[in-house]
């Protein structure tokens, strides 16, 4: 069965190339030129695996669809479409629920490379003989991807769930960005590590009792961070 992606971009020359592109490489395409069809057909189509949005559209952003998606419980991935020249399209993106970002102009082979990246984590079903990685309050189930805070659900995304199992696996060691890079996004292509950041400060907002002091996520400065166990 191919793997299905969504394409929301109402520049019809835009979505095209995607489309083609896309279809060469052996996704099934499902095409949206606005922020309300994306919506209908990802409650339509459950089977669709990723999420490719554009920024700006006639009716509702990009930034706007990625919300409603992770506010219904989505867990599909989601790359945003932004313009190399805005940095906080990019941040932006990240903070609403985005797992990535490719900016415009792009290649088809960093956009597959992205995609693929995306699917083959979606599909790492880890299963192990102790399912359940405790730390203080947490428990991680990596059977069915799900993380507790003192007994309480908390949601995540796909690269949230990344982040905190690569953590909660390597307690109390400093880890740089680039191990984390590697681990979370994968070392086939390579971004900017402000990325890594911008989805840890994303993930202290859920899992922190207080953000900006956080007691689990620590800094540490001009390296990267370390789980406090």
């Amino acid at each position: 069965m191919k793997k299905k992606v969504l394409v929301l971009d109402d520049e019809p020359s835009i979505r095209s190339f995607v489309v083609i592109n896309l279809e060469r490489a052996g996704y099934e395409i499902v095409e949206a030129e606005c922020g309300e069809q994306a919506l209908t057909l990802l409650n339509e189509q459950k089977d669709i695996g990723v999420a490719l949005l554009d920024i700006m559209l006639p009716d509702i952003d990009g930034f706007e669809v990625c919300r409603r998606i992770r506010g219904n419980g989505s867990k599909i991935g989601i790359i945003m479409l932004t313009s190399k020249a805005q940095e906080v399209d990019r941040v932006t993106g990240l903070m609403t629920g985005a797992d990535d970002y490719v900016t415009k102009p792009f290649s088809p082979t960093e956009l597959i490379a992205r995609i693929d990246a995306l699917f083959r984590r979606l599909g790492d079903i880890v299963v192990e003989d102790t399912s359940h990685i405790k730390s203080g309050p947490f428990v991680l189930d990596t059977k069915r991807r799900t993380l507790d805070k003192n007994g309480v659900r908390i949601k995540l995304t796909q690269i949230e769930y990344a982040l905190m199992k690569f953590f909660m696996e390597n307690p109390d060691e400093p880890v740089s960005r680039d191990d984390i890079f590697a681990a979370v996004w994968g070392s086939e292509y390579c971004d900017e590590l402000k990325i890594i950041d911008v989805n840890i400060r994303r993930l202290r907002i859920k899992i922190e009792d207080d953000p900006a002091n956080p007691e689990y996520i620590k800094t540490e400065r001009s390296y990267g961070y370390r789980w406090s166990n």
